[in-house]
């Protein structure tokens, strides 16, 4: 079966529909949830969906499993909360990642308040199209998805598209009237098949305008464990079980949450503790592991995926991705081995995507696990 592949993300006024309901997306602003809020979310996903929520890639939550006469009903908690925008064309262009480990009022909070303050000067852009603001002392985002870039570099702030070297020297005076500029030259110019930056400028010619000035270095993600911030935890395959959320914030006391765009979350003023639903260690396999839901919760998905991927994950030397089907929603990079879902077996590629040419096929679970050391 060919998939169906949208082009688009779900929003929280447009949800998706899964194998097993809705999906609604919820965008934090800076990232961040207070506890008042993340536990209003993890009762919401108690109520109306299937009791999960997914931390997603661009550093978002996304309830699963709601059921569609129960979504206004949910759009109404979500603006009780603060956790909506009034307009719905807002919302859907509020894809603004922001480095997790800022302080209280320092550059990056600032400029992302300011460009979400501007978002309605912005064109037509296409749904995934999306903004990074990486301004702490060592760049953090750089292996994450966005379009537009803000940076420090060695001469200062910097404004990069995604898919050019170098970026533009700006200040923080001016730095969102620039982004605002380049985003539009970006809807001025594509052909309607192309929805980001970096197959654009693969294709034409950056103006010159716009580069010059190199990045500063970036850094690796973070890990769990204790940071300046608090204490981070991974969330194994970026779910969160919201009966166990709620009880790590209650028993831990923490002010607020904050999501990172790599499956794990900040719990800010936390210090060292341990938890039996979520990781606490760095290094965990899990961590280097991708899976998608799988089946039954998406409809396109030819086979579970969690289960085998927990099981593997301690056995494989590198990254693993256990994706439903070959779309490979939860991994769009080459990892070292990815087991694709197909009439309910598994074909194995090495060193490549879902999409990619399989080594092997047709393998069963008890198959994968004979194998040993899959790479």
């Amino acid at each position: 079966m060919t998939p169906d592949i949208k082009g688009w993300c779900p929003g929280a006024y447009h949800p998706m529909m899964s194998g097993d309901g809705l999906v609604v997306r919820v965008r934090p602003r800076l990232a961040r949830l207070t506890a008042k809020q993340m536990l209003c979310l993890c009762a919401a996903a108690t109520r109306y969906g299937n009791g999960t929520i997914d931390l997603t890639n661009r550093a978002n939550l996304q309830l699963r499993g709601v059921r569609e006469e129960d979504h206004g009903a949910l759009l109404d908690d979500l603006a009780k909360q603060g956790l909506l925008d009034a307009d719905p064309e807002i919302e859907m262009r509020r894809n603004i990642l922001v480095t997790p480990l800022y302080a209280p009022g320092d550059l990056s909070v600032r400029l992302a308040q300011r460009l979400t303050d501007r978002l309605v000067d912005l064109r037509q852009l296409p749904a995934k199209f999306g903004f990074a603001i990486d301004t702490g002392p060592i760049r953090m985002l750089a292996g994450c998805s966005a379009d537009i870039r803000l940076e420090n570099g060695p001469t200062g702030l910097i404004l990069r598209a995604d898919g050019a070297e170098t970026g533009r020297q700006v200040t923080e005076a001016d730095a969102i009237d620039h982004l605002i500029t380049l985003a539009c030259w970006f809807a001025d110019i594509r052909p309607d098949q192309t929805r980001r930056m970096a197959r654009l400028i693969a294709e034409c010619d950056l103006p010159k305008a716009w580069l010059g000035a190199e990045p500063g270095p970036a850094a690796p993600p973070c890990q769990p464990g204790p940071c300046d911030a608090g204490m981070i935890f991974g969330a194994p395959f970026g779910q969160l079980e919201a009966d166990a959320l709620t009880s790590l914030m209650q028993r831990t006391n923490a002010p607020a949450l904050r999501v990172t765009p790599w499956r794990m979350f900040l719990l800010e003023d936390v210090t060292a503790t341990e938890s039996a639903a979520f990781i606490t260690s760095p290094g965990d396999p899990v961590l280097a592991t991708d899976a998608c839901p799988g089946a039954p919760y998406c409809p396109q998905a030819q086979t579970e995926t969690r289960t085998i991927a927990r099981e593997l994950a301690p056995r494989v030397a590198g990254s693993l991705h256990v994706s439903g089907c070959a779309k490979g929603c939860a991994r769009s990079k080459a990892a070292d081995v990815t087991l694709v879902g197909h009439d309910g077996r598994f074909d194995l590629v090495k060193q490549g995507c879902a999409g990619d040419e399989p080594t092997m096929r047709a393998l069963t679970a008890n198959d994968l696990l004979r194998l040993g050391d899959l790479t």
